[in-house]
């Protein structure tokens, strides 16, 4: 189980964008896909098929130890993700700054 799963609100803690927040688009294994941080801009050499080459905008990840899950938009406080097994035996998402509060 991931802590930071695709659709959380996260916030850089850390670079040259450190403050600014974001919602997840995806997860990989190098990092974490947050929607509109990381875009880069790639020039693509020229082949038989494209004699001109051109450019294009990738998406870039970001490392997953650089966020921080955002627990209330609003405030913009931000809380480290622990887990908890419930009497029924599921394993369920709690936020460790807000007194165990579970996280959707």
């Amino acid at each position: 189980m991931a802590r930071i799963i695709k659709g959380d609100t996260v916030k850089l803690i850390s670079g040259a964008q450190k403050g600014t927040t974001g919602k997840v688009v995806g997860v990989t294994k190098d990092g974490i896909l947050i929607e509109g941080i990381g875009q880069k801009h790639r020039h693509i050499k020229p082949n038989q098929l494209n004699p001109r080459g051109s450019h294009k905008d990738i998406h870039v990840a970001v490392p997953a130890h650089k966020v921080a899950l955002v627990i209330d938009e609003k405030t913009g406080k931000t809380s480290r993700v622990g887990y908890v097994k419930s009497v029924d035996g599921t394993t369920g998402r709690v936020a460790r700054q807000a007194n165990s509060k579970e996280i959707k």
